[in-house]
């Protein structure tokens, strides 16, 4: 692995300075790296360097997000309250209340302890308090994504267990919220290294492959590049044009997941051009049409439906000469931001009053459709198994790469296979419960039919109606299983109960034709010591 140069204290602050100008700020992450490096100061890591180095390169990578000051302090002091034995109360005294609560968060997240936990159920719960912590501020897991980012980075001095089961867990957890927050930069990096460490000779073979033709797919790609640029200039559209490089552990996906060869990958010779308008934008696809022959059934228009990630752009695939296929992709620099960036480049920091943290998570909550649902559902789902919720996560979160639209045009993600039960139970528990048919594509569909990217959705409701046992047959999304196992839980619930007053009934009216007072014998003790003779065990069975 190519080795990097570590930034400095300097570096941290020059980059902020580009984006963040109050003194006041600046002032404030100058504090928290003086303060972080008294800390921890005579600490270091297994690599040999000063401990603090590895806060420096967290609050640098944050500045490359452009986040805000407080966030880029916490960077700094995400480890004190673990490593340094200074409580979140100092902390509070030292800045403030809300740089304590994100230092606070990340160092419940980073007390996880995986270490020869191999129960399911043990690692479950802890990757649950991951999520939600994230859903209650998504500044604590960007400081999380980028602490886990760097120690990647340094993983070769750990030992080799501990590569593997740190890699693993990345893979996993970490570099999926990156994908799902739209972090690009951060999820490519995280699957490539964690490919090194879990596959290495499948690592070596694909960088093989990659470097082997690499000098005539640079030549073809800027062949190309030259001609299109030649092509937008004499139509005076405003652009920027560069190749991009698909990433290794994306290449063995692909190869291993569709049965392709390396040669049979469409998208190894890429480019992206990036304008200044969606109507640009719209141009510029309609020059290449014109020019080079698109290749069918590939052409993706993002902008027009963005992914539920926020990521938008345009796709298409086309023949340039000697048969050469290209994938290009047209956005606006605003939509290059968020696809390397994600909800990151979003949420870029603003300067003075209008930055207000509470109402920016709400906006990345209403922005980011599974985000808010995920959310609701860590708070609501508090009795649900720790391995159901990490199900549910790992199908209907990190799996989820169908896009459907509500007739009112809202986009839902779904996992491969999904049905309208699974749609249903999506845009609402109710929906689900008391749904009596689908629409797809103005078609009366059986409840049991696949959806698919593109697919209109219409739910049809009836009230007073409830769900089928068949139904949990037919879902695949974990969030419409639970939810339909909890419906019939109440409802046998609900008869048990009805059928305990019943016995309670029957028990009282038999005791007053014996002239018997029911009220000496209706207390729970009374018939909880009685009730062996009956081979029951206790009140609620002899009532039932």
């Amino acid at each position: 692995m190519a080795e990097r140069k570590n930034p400095t204290v300097a570096d941290v602050m020059k980059e902020a300075s580009t984006y963040i100008h109050l003194p006041e700020n600046l002032a404030l992450i100058e504090k928290a790296a003086k303060y972080a490096s008294e800390k921890h100061a005579g600490m270091f890591r297994k690599s040999g360097e000063p401990y603090f180095v590895h806060l420096v390169n967290v609050a640098y990578i944050l500045t490359t997000l452009r986040v805000g000051p407080k966030t880029i302090a916490a960077g700094f002091l995400h480890d004190v309250i673990e490593d340094c034995n200074i409580t979140r109360e100092e902390l509070a005294h030292d800045f403030d209340d809300e740089i304590a609560s994100l230092v606070e968060a990340v160092t419940k997240i980073g007390n996880l302890n995986f270490k020869g936990k191999d129960d399911p159920e043990y690692q479950a719960a802890n990757h649950r308090k991951i999520f939600i912590a994230m859903a209650k501020d998504i500044r604590v897991i960007l400081i999380k994504l980028v602490d886990r980012l760097h120690n990647m980075r340094t993983l070769e001095f750990q030992p080799e267990a501990s590569q593997k089961r740190i890699a693993a867990e990345t893979l996993d957890v970490y570099a999926p919220i990156a994908h799902r927050l739209g972090i690009s930069s951060i999820k490519n990096e995280l699957e490539d290294l964690c490919f090194y460490y879990l596959m290495p000779e499948e690592y070596y073979h694909i960088a093989h492959l990659v470097e082997t033709k690499k000098a005539e797919r640079d030549a073809a790609v800027n062949k190309m590049i030259t001609d299109i640029s030649a092509m937008l200039k004499s139509h005076k559209i405003k652009f920027r044009i560069f190749g991009r490089s698909k990433h290794l552990y994306s290449i063995y996906k692909k190869m291993i997941h569709k049965h392709k060869r390396f040669d049979e990958i469409l998208d190894l010779l890429a480019i992206r051009v990036v304008s200044k308008s969606e109507l640009n934008c719209y141009e510029i696809l309609g020059y290449i049409h014109a020019k080079y022959k698109p290749i069918p059934g590939r052409l993706k228009d993002y902008i027009a439906v963005p992914k539920p990630n926020m990521y938008q752009s345009l796709h298409t695939t086309i023949l340039g000469e000697d048969a050469k296929i290209f994938e290009v992709q047209i956005r606006t620099e605003d939509m290059d931001a968020i696809a390397e960036k994600g909800i990151a480049a979003h949420w870029r920091y603003k300067e003075g009053s209008r930055y207000d943290p509470k109402a920016e998570q709400k906006e990345i909550e209403d922005k980011l459709s599974w985000f808010k649902d995920f959310a609701t559902y860590s708070e609501s789902e508090t009795n649900t198994s720790a391995t159901d919720y990490m199900e549910l996560l790992q199908k209907d979160v990190f799996e989820a790469n169908v896009y459907v639209m509500t007739p009112k045009g809202r986009v839902i993600d779904l996992p491969a296979g999904a049905t309208p039960i699974d749609f249903a139970y999506r845009i609402h528990t109710d929906v689900g419960h008391t749904m009596v048919g689908a629409i797809v594509n103005d078609a009366i569909v059986p409840l049991t039919t696949e959806l698919h990217t593109g697919d209109v959705v219409n739910i049809k409701t009836l009230k007073g109606t409830g769900p089928s046992e068949d139904w949990l047959k037919i879902v695949k999304t974990a969030q419409a299983r639970n939810k339909i196992r909890a419906y019939f839980l109440k409802k046998e619930t609900e008869k048990r109960e009805e059928k305990i007053e019943e016995g309670e009934k029957i028990l009282t009216e038999e005791l007053r034709k014996r002239g018997v007072d029911p009220k000496e014998y209706m207390e729970r003790k009374k018939i909880d010591s009685i009730t062996t003779g009956f081979q029951v065990s206790n009140y609620n069975e002899f009532m039932y």
